[in-house]
């Protein structure tokens, strides 16, 4: 088999089982695990794939910039925004996470709504501004442009000394044995701590990145309370997350 026939049944075997088993697949093809191996990290590096330990999962197509992902599936990313936005409740103090899903929360907020919303996203602080009765508390540190948010050690300090009801969690990937990912090892660093600050976290899922996994880990699944999907996406594909505890919140 040509290296290009190679790849092409790699993609075609992920496309089909939403993975690659290195070992399952040299076995099956007659060659070694090296150049398995060599063809993944080959297809990772054109972005068709993630490699992770021992095969690969599909790559999260949600890695490019803010205005970018503005794009990608809007109708989608409103429904869901607009389904968070009713769970918050008067008197909570909620993290909004960066992010063009989250942004669609901001927008949805009702203009009764009195709560803190704690965010690390100057566009989303911004959007919040004619929201009268809700205080922003903006988190700091250095702006990581890709994403308009801030990261690094200030912004996780300041984290530190939050306590908040409900975090809303951006994403580039959701898998249910990789965990959550993103494509920043800083801004996972940030979402972790997030996580870890309040009472529930609720992931922003829209369906490009369920199944899909990102170059850095954010948390196992364990830490997070669950999902919020649009209606469309698939019972089978959503099986796997209820199976490990996850509620399902469908917009």
């Amino acid at each position: 088999m040509l290296t290009t026939q190679r790849k092409q049944h790699l993609l075609d075997v992920l496309r089909r089982d939403g993975q690659i088993v290195a070992k399952q697949i040299s076995q099956a093809l007659g060659v070694s695990e090296d150049t398995i191996r060599r063809d993944l990290r080959e297809l990772a590096q054109e972005g068709l794939l993630q490699r992770v330990h021992g095969g690969a999962l599909p790559a999260s197509p949600a890695v490019a910039d803010f205005a970018g992902r503005e794009a990608i599936l809007a109708d989608a990313k409103t429904a869901i925004g607009r389904a968070a936005a009713a769970l918050i409740k008067s008197g909570q103090v909620v993290i909004l996470d960066g992010g063009t899903t989250a942004l669609q929360i901001a927008r949805h907020l009702p203009p009764t709504l009195d709560a803190t919303i704690v965010t690390h996203s100057a566009r989303i602080a911004v959007e919040l501004v004619t929201h009268l009765r809700v205080e922003v508390i903006l988190i700091g540190g250095r702006l990581f442009k890709h994403s308009i948010v801030s990261v690094g050690a200030a912004a996780i300090e300041a984290i530190s000394h939050i306590r908040a009801d409900l975090y809303f969690m951006g994403v580039t990937g959701i898998h249910p044995d990789a965990g959550l990912s993103t494509g920043d090892l800083e801004e996972a660093y940030v979402k972790y701590a997030l996580c870890k600050c309040a009472a529930d976290t609720l992931v922003l899922a829209s369906q490009e990145k369920l199944g899909a996994a990102s170059q850095y880990v954010i948390a196992p699944l364990s830490e997070v309370s669950g999902l919020i999907v649009e209606a469309s996406v698939e019972a089978e594909r959503l099986q796997p997350y209820l199976d490990r505890g996850l509620s399902i919140i469908r917009a």
